[in-house]
């Protein structure tokens, strides 16, 4: 319990738009999420899904080297950037949920969940959420589950439990949790939308490469498959991404082992394999790059034949008449 002078304490240090911001946010955003960090990578982040359209634009918040936020029941959004507010000035999980519940006088209808980047996890379930509530603050985890107005009391204990028993990075023991509530029963409205915001532990001060996964499911009858399969795509492009870097170093073996993974992550995807050649022949790698070049000329010719000359009056391939036509020839 929060004395009167615990409670002074801790406005001392909330940030004023907390203090004065309208008490009376209520959106019914009932859901179930878990936010976590990743003790060996110091990765954090949330994932959610909700009988709610566009989940992840009110519940998800995460910054790097700060923490992770997640928001729901009746919900006030506030929670997640002033979370992140406290957390920057150095306050703990702990404290931050704290001075957030102190300065709501309708924390009762709040359910909302911190952890920070030292992996302190704190939790809320205020006594009037929505039936079933409740939640699991798994401090050696370094995460937590939570969920309202669910089907089932079993839905997130087996969340928590999914977490702990799947391998796999952050992002594929999140979604195990998010399909461990699915199978419980998971929200009793049904299922909308869902999504996952995953940071990198540590800022690079540039907040566009620092999120590993920042991805959406506005209006799905199944979001938490649609979000996974995402999620495999996302990995390809982090992947082609890596091997981008890679050929900027002239590390061509590290960026053939990265696009390879990329092309294999998301076989269906024939832009990637394009660009990898297109990479390898504006580097000097041009007889590398034909073989890439015919394998998607020969899936969609039309579609990637008529950019060669194109990139080349961008600058995006050699402007050479000899090698233009090289790379034209593979789709004969």
């Amino acid at each position: 319990m929060l004395t009167i002078s615990c409670l002074a304490s801790l406005f001392l240090w909330l940030p004023d738009d907390l203090v004065m911001r309208n008490a009376a946010a209520v959106r019914p955003v009932h859901t179930y999420s878990i936010v976590a960090r990743d003790p060996v990578t110091g990765d954090m982040g949330v994932a959610v899904q909700s009988h709610w359209f566009s989940v992840g634009s009110v519940v998800t918040w995460a910054e790097s080297g700060v923490g992770a936020v997640a928001t729901q029941s009746l919900v006030d959004p506030a929670y997640g950037p002033l979370g992140l507010d406290m957390l920057r000035l150095g306050k703990s999980a702990d404290e931050a949920l704290r001075g957030l519940l102190a300065s709501d006088p309708r924390s009762a209808v709040r359910q909302v969940a911190i952890v920070d980047a030292k992996g302190v996890v704190a939790a809320h379930t205020g006594d009037k959420c929505i039936a079933a509530a409740g939640h699991v603050a798994d401090a050696a985890g370094q995460f937590s589950v939570q969920a309202n107005l669910m089907e089932k009391e079993t839905v997130w204990p087996a969340m928590a439990a999914a977490y702990r028993e799947a391998k796999g990075d952050l992002a594929d023991r999140m979604l195990a949790a998010l399909e461990a509530a699915e199978r419980e029963g998971g929200d009793i409205r049904g299922r909308q939308s869902a999504a996952i915001l995953i940071v990198k532990a540590k800022s690079t001060g540039r907040s566009w490469e620092d999120k590993l996964f920042d991805l959406r499911v506005e209006d799905h009858p199944n979001p938490v498959a649609e979000l996974k399969r995402l999620v495999g795509i996302q990995r390809a492009y982090n992947h082609m991404n890596a091997g981008d870097l890679a050929v900027e170093k002239k590390d061509f073996a590290a960026a053939n082992q990265e696009y390879t993974a990329a092309a294999k992550l998301a076989p269906d995807i024939v832009e990637l394999p394009f660009w990898q050649a297109v990479t390898l022949a504006s580097n000097g790698k041009v007889d590398e790059s034909l073989p890439i070049f015919k394998s998607v000329f020969a899936r969609e010719k039309s579609r990637w034949l008529p950019l060669i000359r194109r990139l080349a009056k961008a600058d995006l391939l050699p402007n050479d008449e000899a090698i233009l036509s090289r790379i034209e020839a593979q789709a004969n």
